[in-house]
């Protein structure tokens, strides 16, 4: 039995030499992202990067990020990747005519993590001087980004003075729409292609084209969802059933509501069930520290 439990914990302790053993690599990498979704340009690549009359109000469209690899053998490789993206997104650049005389526009902050799987079609983590191989990868990640939200200010109309003045019918009061943001986070699919470049044993360059599918149609603003519309109405005027503003009460009550759904379907715009998209193109440099690899068996 002692026997037994020594083999099984030299066993454990072999395979975590083995594990300590494998290529890791830290690195950074920079580029720029774009947006595909109902707003702006729809070209998945070669996309026009920017609104140039608005790069002193957005900034610059910029993607920054820190990943980090698992090289299990020379070919096949699990990558962490932390992402800042800052995407514009602007009809200007739409190719159909009907976006361009929309001319909607805005920015997005998003930030990004996910957990890929690369193939590299050469053993460029084999230890050697330099090696170049092409890669593809696909993974699943998430994004937290900025979404719009929506309080609906239900109010009365005004005299000269400000003062609230009774509503003569059911629809005789004003709604008002004020828009902030909100932090969201969805589920992603990233996948792509790359290039890597190894060289002097420890560092490597690579070049990469990501895909990113999310599930959600609110990266480039362009929906507004039903459950992130709030209502709020002015209590000026007391209704005397209830207490609270005469506005929340019978037949207003109705109308605002109506105003609600009326509000959605001007606000809202394109494919209502479509998905965007985000796509990165990037330049990245890593260094591989710890034991050489052991990749025998």
């Amino acid at each position: 039995m002692n026997k037994k439990l020594l083999f099984s914990f030299l066993a454990l302790l072999g395979t975590m030499v083995s594990i300590k053993a494998q290529r890791n690599e830290l690195g950074i990498r920079l580029g720029m992202s774009n947006l595909v979704g109902d707003i702006g340009n729809t070209n998945y690549i070669l996309q026009q990067p920017l609104d140039l009359d608005r790069v002193s109000e957005w900034g610059f469209p910029f993607y920054g990020g820190l990943l980090y690899r698992f090289n299990f053998n020379p070919h096949q490789t699990v990558r962490l990747d932390l992402g800042y993206n800052q995407v514009q997104f602007s009809d200007k650049a739409a190719k159909e005519e009907y976006r361009r005389n929309r001319n909607s526009f805005g920015k997005n902050n998003i930030y990004e993590a996910s957990l890929v799987f690369e193939y590299n079609f050469f053993p460029v983590n084999n230890e050697q001087m330099s090696m170049l191989s092409p890669y593809i990868f696909a993974g699943v990640g998430g994004l937290v980004f900025d979404a719009p939200k929506v309080e609906l200010n239900h109010d009365y109309r005004r005299d000269a003075d400000g003062v609230a003045q009774a509503p003569i019918n059911e629809s005789d009061f004003v709604t008002t729409p004020e828009y902030s943001l909100g932090k969201k986070t969805v589920v992603q699919i990233p996948f792509g292609v790359g290039l890597k470049y190894k060289f002097n044993h420890g560092w490597a360059i690579f070049a990469e084209a990501t895909f990113r599918y999310s599930l959600t149609d609110q990266l480039d603003h362009s929906k507004v969802l039903p459950k992130d519309v709030v209502s709020n109405y002015n209590a000026d005027i007391l209704s005397p059933s209830t207490g609270g503003s005469l506005l929340q009460t019978g037949n207003y009550f109705i109308v605002s509501k109506e105003r609600e759904k009326e509000f959605l379907g001007r606000r809202n715009v394109g494919d209502l069930e479509s998905r965007d998209w985000m796509n990165t193109f990037s330049l990245g440099l890593t260094y591989s520290f710890g034991r050489p690899p052991c990749y025998c068996d």
